[in-house]
């Protein structure tokens, strides 16, 4: 897939390294391209990866505007949307974060123009990751309500595509529907996630989760990065309609969670009966434990 999006010396390179460890590609205007493996950073180089910077390959902007050229299909105006929020979707569920010029207007953003600075973020498939707390999740074939905590690229979306193929191997009663909103969770047709699983593309959760419940009648929504802000009311209707919900935030550790603005209201509510804790200390995905809802550790 990498050999649709850049050109063939940077592929050579990276075939140098274990792909099956990489985790991001940083290019940024006339700066060294630096790759991110099982949570290390290093620079790209001819003969593989070094921590020396004067081995590194340099991106030049010609190289960004290619790889947006690509993934836009020669059309900046059909991905805008995704842009504005910083982000491109592509194939097989990678995701390109973007960096440049922001254009509003009364405050509202239209567009990033003169994009000088992408990450490519590189999802993976761990089978089995999720099975050492699985019985702490799932109890007597009931799915508890789960948040997935871990900071941006340590394995949240990793665990939750193993968590949704689990539970439907195991209950073949329970109906699952994966609001995808960034096409990350369900993104490759090689993956399957089980015969019980419905999804929504590219739409917000409000949506999928009301128009999902209402047509589609799932025991369980999975949703990747919720907003304590936005989404919580979101996710109390659908735990009212009696639907299990399995999501996840970027926080760092259970101290960063309770920081966050609306964790009171989360708290309070019980929306949550189970916290996943997942760093990158030893790789990405690595546990750090699984608490109650009232936050009490369950497995450490």
């Amino acid at each position: 897939m990498l050999s649709e999006l850049l050109p063939s010396y940077l592929v050579q390179a990276l075939n140098q390294i274990n792909l099956n460890m990489l985790n991001e590609i940083r290019l940024r205007t006339s700066k060294p391209i630096i790759v991110n493996i099982s949570g290390k950073n290093f620079y790209l180089t001819n003969h593989g990866v070094s921590l020396n910077r004067c081995e590194a390959l340099v991106c030049e902007q010609g190289i960004i505007n290619n790889l947006i050229r690509i993934v836009s299909g020669n059309s900046l105006y059909s991905i805008n949307d995704q842009i504005i929020n910083g982000y491109i979707s592509y194939k097989n569920g990678i995701r390109i974060g973007v960096a440049g010029d922001v254009v509003s207007d009364n405050e509202k953003i239209k567009t990033i123009k003169n994009i000088n600075s992408v990450n490519i973020r590189i999802p993976h498939f761990i089978k089995n990751c999720s099975l050492p707390v699985y019985d702490k999740l799932v109890c007597n074939n009931c799915v508890l309500s789960t948040l997935v905590i871990s900071a941006p690229g340590a394995g949240k979306t990793t665990f939750l595509k193993d968590l949704i193929s689990q539970i439907v191997s195991r209950n073949f009663d329970v109906n699952v529907l994966v609001v995808d909103e960034r096409c990350e969770l369900t993104y490759s047709n090689e993956i399957d996630l089980g015969d019980s699983v419905d999804v929504i593309l590219n739409c917000s959760k409000k949506f999928g989760f009301q128009n999902g419940i209402r047509s589609l009648k799932p025991d369980v929504i999975v949703s990747d990065e919720i907003n304590l802000e936005s989404d919580l009311d979101i996710i109390d209707n659908a735990l009212t309609s009696g639907v299990k919900v399995i999501a996840s935030i970027h926080a760092y550790d259970i101290n960063d969670l309770k920081n966050k603005q609306g964790f009171s209201s989360l708290l309070s509510k019980g929306l949550f009966e189970r916290f996943v804790v997942l760093n990158s200390s030893c790789g990405p995905g690595t546990l750090v434990g699984v608490y109650d809802k009232q936050l009490r550790c369950v497995y450490c």
